[in-house]
């Protein structure tokens, strides 16, 4: 009678370990582990994701690593990306969907040199503009959809640059323009030696022309399964208790990512600069998608004349089903 009692005993301990064993998930970041980020490292840190019984992996991306790709390629459960980039590969038959919008505002910009006489959109004719690929370029050319202005080098338009993932076209004055992060890339330019008035700056928010950036998209079938979507909802309400902990605590967010830098490249001074620029793209969000903002970006995308990013409304490209579970 013992012997089954212990054994009875060692079954019901076995049973509570399994119960207990975290959901794995795994996040594909839309570029290399930086304060742009810091949200979900927070939580990984400060174990809000532990709490939620999740065992988070975040993968870094890099110049040659496309979200969608790895989403669709099984390699990641969500992803972080650009809904330009988003919705164009849904409409190109990738089944992807938004399911929550950290980020409120735009932090993209066009930055110039003053000394190359540009002082308005006006002036962009003739020039030479630096745009970033690999999915980046969607709001620089519906921007310039909306301008009238071809994106081909023909007469009347401007030239595009292909931009690397730095600012050397501007330093180096092979373009007069370049595209920026209020975060990133325009620190860049100061910290090489140029003030802040010596540059022009245009934030496509101010131009009316900004697009939604850095939301968190899954692939269509998770949400048609209870499991995935409860593990999805505890993955949402985790990531953005760690969003808002890192608006409050940005120095010390921008130390949790450099733990998780393992590459090294990152630096102190920039990632609290970083950080506290990001924490203003995610202040008034609470994770769950605006539909205004997301008609703001359709509205965007379709309105490139003869070339749009999107040719047609998306159907079913984002759901509140998830936020609304892990918000309320």
């Amino acid at each position: 009678m013992k012997l089954k009692l212990t054994l009875a005993a060692g079954a019901l301990a076995l049973g509570a370990g399994a119960a207990q064993a975290a959901d794995e998930l795994t996040l594909q970041l839309k570029w290399v582990t930086q304060a742009q980020f810091a949200g979900y490292y927070v939580a990984l840190d400060q174990g809000f994701y532990e709490e939620e019984g999740l065992d988070v992996t975040i993968k870094p991306g890099g110049p040659d690593i496309a979200p969608v790709q790895v989403l669709m390629g099984g390699g990641a459960d969500v992803m972080v990306d650009w809904m330009p980039s988003a919705l164009a590969a849904r409409e190109a038959g990738a089944p992807i969907v938004n399911i929550a919008q950290p980020f409120k505002s735009s932090g993209m910009m066009l930055t110039c040199l003053k000394e190359t006489g540009v002082e308005s959109p006006e002036d962009f004719p003739g020039r030479t503009l630096g745009v970033w690929f690999f999915g980046n370029e969607y709001p620089f050319l519906s921007w310039m959809s909306q301008l009238g202005i071809p994106t081909d080098g023909s007469e009347g338009g401007v030239t595009v640059l292909k931009q690397g993932f730095n600012v050397d076209p501007l330093l180096q004055k092979q373009a007069d323009c370049i595209s920026t992060m209020t975060y990133n890339e325009y620190w860049q330019v100061i910290d090489a030696g140029i003030t802040p008035e010596e540059l022009v700056t245009f934030k496509y928010e101010d131009q009316g022309v900004a697009t939604l950036e850095d939301g968190l998209y899954v692939m269509e079938d998770k949400l048609a399964d209870e499991a995935e979507v409860d593990k999805l909802v505890r993955f949402v309400r985790a990531s953005m208790k760690g969003w808002k902990w890192a608006e409050e605590n940005p120095d010390a967010a921008a130390m949790i990512v450099l733990d998780n830098d393992e590459t090294g490249a990152q630096t102190e001074t920039h990632q609290k600069r970083m950080m506290g620029e990001v924490a203003k793209l995610t202040a008034g969000s609470n994770g769950a998608l605006d539909p205004a903002d997301y008609e703001r970006t359709v509205k965007s995308l379709m309105s490139g004349g003869s070339d749009p990013v999107i040719t047609k409304e998306p159907e079913g490209a984002w759901t509140h089903a998830i936020t609304d579970a892990a918000l309320n």
